[in-house]
């Protein structure tokens, strides 16, 4: 559970702010869709594969 001290006549705005800047950074919104849909493995490592590929190239691309 995430926890956001608020200071004293601080804006809700401003702390709102904070809290889905700290929501951000925990990932949980990443897990969750995650779990959403059950991925195979051999997808998820196919994906890892391409998408080293497609980063290498653009790596070769700026050495030319």
């Amino acid at each position: 559970m995430l926890i956001i001290p608020i200071k004293d006549g601080e804006n809700i705005e401003r702390a709102l702010k904070r809290y889905k800047r700290k929501f951000d950074k925990t990932g949980t919104r990443r897990a969750l869709q995650g779990r959403k849909q059950f991925i195979k493995p051999s997808v998820e490592n196919r994906a890892k594969i391409q998408k080293a590929q497609y980063v290498q190239h653009l790596r070769d691309q700026e050495a030319v």
